[in-house]
């Protein structure tokens, strides 16, 4: 009876005590606001919390990439963002928009320079890893690029919360994370505020979080 007793308690401190990043295999998910990881900018020295980054602005995209200046990066999931970044902000109300890849800042800010990212798109280094591993979305890349890296994915956010996120299965694929499939989950702007200006105030009463209009709604507007 003791010895059952002791592991009964033992089950629930381990239980109650388990964070939300013990698992290797749980990533962060909708509703969880992103972890307090410090990350670098243009140089070593020039670093920001992301969650004190994102938490400062209403809506953002935070897109991670496996690796600076490889193919599928530089080719179609970074410049996807750049041609796309002043629709975002423009019509789809977007503040912000970042990629983050572990690797140091001068890696990044030669890549900022090379695909001329300027103001469209943040670039952000994770030059330990440490965010990567705090999202639990770093996989061993070291056959190819020589360490630990970030999966492949997009996320949107509201004053650093995960509103909806997008992971590639295989981790490095162009497919979930591209910012074809991303803007989809956004309400244009323009659209929103004839809502604003037409729809009765009880309405908005009920629905709080957005009006839902042919299946669509006003959240990430």
């Amino acid at each position: 009876m003791f010895r059952t007793t002791n592991l009964l308690q033992r089950v629930a401190t381990t239980t109650t005590t388990r964070g939300f990043h013990s698992s290797t295999t749980q990533f962060i998910k909708k509703g969880d606001y992103l972890p307090s990881v410090v990350v670098q900018r243009k140089s070593p020295a020039d670093t920001v919390d992301v969650q004190e980054l994102f938490g400062s602005v209403n809506k953002a995209i935070l897109f991670g990439v496996p690796g600076a200046f490889t193919p599928g990066c530089s080719k179609t999931h970074l410049p996807g963002y750049i041609q796309r970044a002043e629709e975002l902000k423009t019509e789809k109300g977007v503040d912000l928009i970042a990629c983050v890849s572990v690797n140091d800042a001068f890696v990044m800010s030669a890549w900022a320079d090379a695909t001329h990212a300027d103001s469209k798109v943040e670039l952000l280094a994770d030059s330990k890893g440490e965010l990567a591993k705090a999202m639990d979305l770093d996989f061993d890349a070291t056959g190819a690029l020589g360490g630990h890296r970030f999966k492949r994915f997009a996320a949107i956010l509201e004053h650093g919360v995960v509103k909806e996120l997008f992971v590639e299965q295989d981790k490095t694929g162009l497919n979930v994370s591209l910012v074809e499939n991303v803007e989809k989950h956004f309400f244009n702007v323009r659209f929103d505020m004839f809502l604003f200006e037409t729809v009765p105030n009880w309405l908005y009463k009920d629905y709080p979080q957005g009006v839902p209009i042919d299946g669509y709604n006003t959240q990430y507007v």
